[in-house]
């Protein structure tokens, strides 16, 4: 089976596009564009990161719940940007649980707190624990882990059926990541504005009933993912038993917000079809 609603991209105002939709076994139902080329992650780095802080959990090296960021936050905190740390600065705005501050100041500190946890630089750590296992041999995170990964599609495919199907992590623990962490909490959701609730569970947004949102009118409340500032997402929509990857080179903007929702809502209604 080809998804025809992939070629949509061809239309998109980008230099270079590339999607494809995947299932939990790691199916691919459908690719457009080259597989191959290296994007920008922006913001989708942070799903990464987050699936390696999860390994250092299990493997015992940092518990969710242990003092980590500004005081009275957590390594959870972090992860479901409720540490109080502003967007992109190492400065305290809110106490920790109190408001949804979308944080990539928050993912630094997190990647600084495992460095230290596991004595390896946390580039190293990610690429052990999650690229190599996973065979993503094209993804670097040099830098930011908030938002500085480069990837492929074929790369972030392997990506998205782990998600779907863990086998680098236990599916509780997984589980728990898919599930809204400090339920309530108001914030902003950059680029939609702000949303009450702002859901988030652990590294990843969850749609719920946001509007507006970046993914389909038609995607399930259950939906989670990330999308990032280079004009990149990833969704997984466990209602219908598959996940979208789409990378471009052209940064986000009122393109992407005309462009995503439809895109979506015309992958979704092929894969019920």
């Amino acid at each position: 089976m080809s998804l025809q609603s992939l070629a949509l991209t061809a239309n998109w105002p980008v230099p270079t596009a590339a999607a494809a939709v995947v299932r939990a076994d790691g199916t691919v139902v459908g690719s457009h564009g080259p597989g191959g080329h290296r994007f920008a992650l922006a913001s989708v780095t942070k799903p990464l990161a987050a699936y390696a802080a999860l390994v250092a959990y299990e493997e015992g090296a940092i518990e969710l719940d242990e003092p980590a960021g500004p005081p009275g936050s957590t390594v959870r905190h972090l992860l479901a940007h409720t540490s109080g740390l502003a967007f992109d600065e190492h400065r305290v705005t809110s106490a920790p649980g109190e408001r949804r501050l979308y944080s990539n100041a928050g993912f630094e500190v997190l990647g600084d707190h495992i460095a230290k946890a596991a004595e390896m630089p946390f580039a190293d750590y990610l690429r052990e624990a999650v690229l190599e296992p996973l065979g993503m041999t094209s993804t670097t995170v040099d830098g930011s882990p908030a938002k500085d990964g480069v990837s492929t599609l074929d790369d972030l495919v392997r990506f998205a059926a782990e998600v779907q199907a863990p086998r680098l992590l236990d599916p509780r623990t997984v589980a728990e990541a898919m599930t809204v962490q400090y339920p309530g909490t108001k914030g902003v959701l950059p680029g939609y504005g702000h949303q009450n609730p702002n859901d988030w569970g652990l590294g990843f947004e969850i749609r719920d009933h946001k509007s507006p949102h970046w993914t389909g009118g038609s995607s399930s409340p259950r939906t989670f993912g990330h999308f990032g500032h280079a004009g990149t997402f990833l969704w997984v929509d466990p209602a219908v038993g598959a996940a979208c990857v789409a990378l471009t080179d052209r940064a986000f903007g009122p393109w992407a917000v005309e462009a995503w929702t439809p895109f979506t809502d015309a992958v979704l209604a092929e894969l019920a079809g």
